[in-house]
Order: C-alpha cells, then sequence, then structure tokens
C-alpha cells in the first residue's frame, strides 16, 4: 500500500480493513487481521497497526475476544455512514 500525507496511516490502514469488511472480505463474526499480519502486509510499526485496530473496535466494526482475537461485528451493529 502506498501511503498519501494527508491522514495519518493508522487512520489510512483502518480505512482499508474497514472496505474489506463492507466488501464481505472478512465477513460478519469472521476474525480480522492479527497485529503481526498487519504490520507485515502494510510495512507499519506495531503501535500504528494497533491504533487502526483500537479504531475499528471504538467505531463498532469490530470487538476482541480475549485470548482470540479481533472479530467483525453483525452488519447491524456497523457504523451509519
Amino acid at each position: 500500500m502506498e501511503f498519501t500525507e494527508y491522514a495519518p496511516r493508522w487512520r489510512q490502514v483502518a480505512e482499508v480493513l474497514i472496505e474489506r469488511i463492507q466488501d464481505g472480505t472478512y465477513p460478519p463474526l469472521s476474525r480480522v487481521p492479527s497485529l503481526v499480519q498487519i504490520t507485515s502486509e502494510f510495512g507499519i510499526a506495531h503501535a500504528t497497526a494497533h491504533k487502526a485496530l483500537r479504531h475499528l473496535r471504538e467505531a463498532g466494526w469490530t470487538f476482541t475476544e480475549s485470548g482470540l482475537g479481533s472479530f467483525v461485528t453483525r452488519p447491524e451493529d456497523w457504523p451509519q455512514a
């Protein structure tokens, strides 16, 4: 992915992940990539990946199960654009 200078990298990564949720790449109740997978795919720091995942959780796109990872919420729980 090529990053722009107009938005923080964590936000750009979060937007890609949200697009993947919306297009069904990550279906409801499926696991989203881990921190390690995100850092590897996007070439970003651990803290940046963590911030992107935290944004998804706080916005209602995902939920976290301790020890299991992050999962996509049901569409009825997705934020309204």
